[in-house]
């Protein structure tokens, strides 16, 4: 049902018409003149009559999301995640037969309590059709109606953060059967702005500048995975293996699609699921009865041993003596029957939580669904190794990539749920090395390009409604470029990046110093979580000259200069040469330890790191020229010297690389004990 399109579907529209008409959809937004200030739901319906079957083209978007029902049935969501300058729409071709139908949406904006990664213009939901149908069903020239959905309360979701508020859904209050145009209170949508052909509209107000949706559909399958481990008739956090009660364990495995499960009136009942993977889902709870009683679905990546900080968790596969800490959402039945609940975005983790407390009523769970979503990515390419450890890791590792893998790169699909270029460099090239699929890793080229200051520099995580700067990741977006290009050999599109890379790269010039060092650029320097490094920043990286950030824009300059060289501009790929090669003598005269063979991080000489020899190395700026004395010692210092601050997790991408270069993948796999830790940590 869904259709991919690459430009405005209007295009043929704007013949004649003068600059500033053009790019002008024939069909609105709408929105819903009850529902003011965000968090708020909104609904949408038209009803109709088709007097032939035919399938209908419509370009579908929302301010924030959307999901699409014909009839009752849900046909799509979206739309996917991007920015004001890039927001984007879903196509579809929908089969409609002859006959009296219902088309709903259901439109979400959350406002100040949306995801970090979910931007906003203003609520909104927009169905565009073509030719014939422009009349009959689309926004701003159909009659269109809406109202306000009520029943939802917003609620932190502790201890996570970022991924948007979780909900409590009151079905007292909930209008049930929506979706199929039912109920009372529809009332003329208003009409708002015309969509926008985001490629070409010109002089226009804040407004949604539209372009299509680039990604496929996500995932949407049932799951039937994992076991019951835990039942208790007392509610807590605490899971204690004495309150187990086994002989219900069995008759709660409605996870797996078995039958359903009545709870008696005045009953508590806690269930944990152990789904034995890690899963994105949208789960979906059918309740029948159960006036007064509230159902909470709550997902954990572990159970803690301790809480403090941002938790212990210690083997992921244990239970007993060890705290459910959780995010999730309650659903309060109305007592009717077949009631259908779920939350509006997706949950993460290995652990399900369902927590049962009936009132005077008793309830029947009729059925407790799990939809897996994320990114189709799929491992097209093969794996293997003598050494079993690493056969091992390498399904976890896919895993763990498809579970950041969804709308965006991100981060954690359990926290903050966003796009950052550090992490969303490794991703990608994880992405090129067992796929062809590069849809994802060209959509956060582009948007990390979107994103661009004024001063140059792109935001270190994006989208977002967030401004955060983190310079060190413009550079790596810079490595982002440099691997596309070649991974993908795609001229076009690499070229299309470059004026962003030069912007990226004099945002650094202009923090030069008078001795032509580079000075804390404005933003948190965030170099890597190394125990003793404040905030992940490097000795002297937050307001002084610091070797880390130096060395890093040397690295960074050394790809731009291959790029520029791959696309036929040898010129400035020389000027970037030589700009490296002269801060790099710079630095040798300033970061140079002669008795320790050694770059330090600092003007004083007080910290030396593994990034920074990493980074001096993988320059190439050691490779000849005066700075050639220096290589064999600063290999030695990096794979002999003990004292050096050691790079953590995603930073060791680039010390795995560094030993790629010196032909030493034996101390790569002695750095790899972590990851070969996992499967027995669970």
């Amino acid at each position: 049902m869904r259709a991919f399109i690459t430009g405005d579907p209007y295009t043929a529209n704007d013949a004649g018409r003068g600059w500033i008409q053009r790019g002008v959809w024939p069909c609105k937004w709408i929105s819903c003149k009850e529902a003011h200030q965000p968090p708020f739901v909104t609904t949408y319906r038209r009803r109709f009559t088709m007097d032939k079957d035919a399938t209908v083209r419509a370009h579908v978007s929302a301010d924030e999301r959307y999901e699409l029902f014909l009839d009752g049935r849900r046909i799509g969501r979206g739309p996917e995640r991007s920015d004001p300058a890039n927001w984007r729409y879903e196509t579809y071709d929908i089969p409609i037969s002859r006959g009296d139908h219902v088309l709903v949406a259901r439109v979400w904006s959350l406002g100040r309590k949306a995801p970090f990664a979910q931007m906003t213009v203003y609520p909104g939901f927009i169905f565009s059709t073509e030719g014939e149908y422009i009349e009959k069903l689309g926004t701003g020239v159909a009659e269109w109606e809406a109202k306000k959905l009520e029943g939802y309360e917003f609620v932190d979701p502790s201890p996570a953060w970022g991924s948007g508020w979780n909900l409590i859904v009151d079905g007292e209050k909930f209008p049930w059967g929506f979706e199929r145009g039912e109920g009372e209170g529809w009332a003329k949508a208003k009409d708002e702005d015309p969509g926008a052909n985001g490629f070409i509209r010109n002089e226009y107000p804040n407004l949604h500048l539209m372009k299509p949706a680039i990604l496929p559909p996500m995932v949407d399958r049932d799951i039937f995975a994992g076991s019951v481990r835990f039942v208790s008739d007392k509610p807590g956090v605490l899971v204690d293996l004495e309150d187990n009660i086994t002989s219900e364990l069995d008759s709660w495995n409605l996870i797996r699609g078995k039958g359903t499960i009545d709870v008696g009136a005045g009953v508590t009942r806690r269930v944990i699921v152990d789904l034995e993977e890690y899963y994105c889902c949208y789960p979906e709870i059918v309740i029948s009865g159960g006036k007064g009683a509230s159902v909470a679905v709550n997902w954990a990546e572990s159970l803690y041993k301790s809480r403090e900080g941002y938790g212990v968790k210690e083997n992921r596969n244990e239970l007993d003596g060890k705290d459910f800490w959780a995010v999730g959402d309650v659903f309060k039945p109305d007592g009717g029957r077949n009631r259908t609940f779920g939350p509006f975005w997706w949950q993460a983790g290995r652990y399900v939580e369902l927590v049962v407390q009936t009132a005077a009523e008793p309830l029947t769970i009729e059925s407790f669904t799990l939809r897996e979503t994320r990114y189709p990515l799929e491992m097209e390419s093969s794996f293997q190794s003598s050494d079993r450890r690493l056969e091992e890791a390498a399904p976890i590792m896919l895993r763990a990539l498809q579970m950041c893998s969804h709308e965006t790169y991100m981060d954690c699909p359990y926290y903050e749920q966003l796009q950052y270029a550090g992490d969303t460099r490794l991703e990608c090239l994880a992405t090129y090395a067992i796929s062809r699929d590069d849809r994802l890793a060209r959509q956060a080229l582009s948007i990390y390009d979107s994103s661009r200051h004024t001063s140059g520099v792109i935001e270190s995580r994006y989208p977002c409604h967030v401004t955060q700067v983190i310079p060190a990741f413009a550079l790596w977006w810079i490595g982002m470029v440099h691997d596309y290009a070649l991974w993908r050999d795609d001229l076009h599109f690499t070229k299309g990046l470059m004026p962003g890379v030069r912007a990226v790269i004099d945002f650094y010039l202009s923090s030069a110093n008078k001795d032509g060092l580079i000075e804390a650029p404005n933003g948190w320097n965030f170099v890597d979580w190394v125990p003793g490094w404040p905030w992940g920043m490097s000795i002297d990286a937050d307001l002084g000259v610091s070797g880390v950030v130096n060395w890093q824009f040397v690295y960074a300059l050394s790809l731009a200069r291959k790029l520029e060289e791959s696309i036929g501009r040898a010129s400035i790929g020389g000027q970037w040469a030589e700009t490296a090669n002269e801060l790099a003598s710079r630095l040798h005269g300033k970061f140079w330890n002669e008795k320790r063979g050694l770059f330090a991080d600092d003007l004083g000489h007080t910290s030396f790191s593994e990034h920074v020899q990493c980074l001096a190395l993988l320059s190439g700026v050691l490779d000849d020229g005066e700075l050639k004395k220096c290589r064999d010692r600063v290999v030695k210092g990096l794979l002999d010297d003990p004292n050096l601050h050691r790079t953590t997790i995603s930073y060791s991408h680039y010390l795995f690389e560094t030993y790629r270069l010196l032909g030493r993948i034996d101390k790569m796999i002695d750095r790899m004990d972590l990851w070969f830790s996992l499967e027995g940590l669970g």
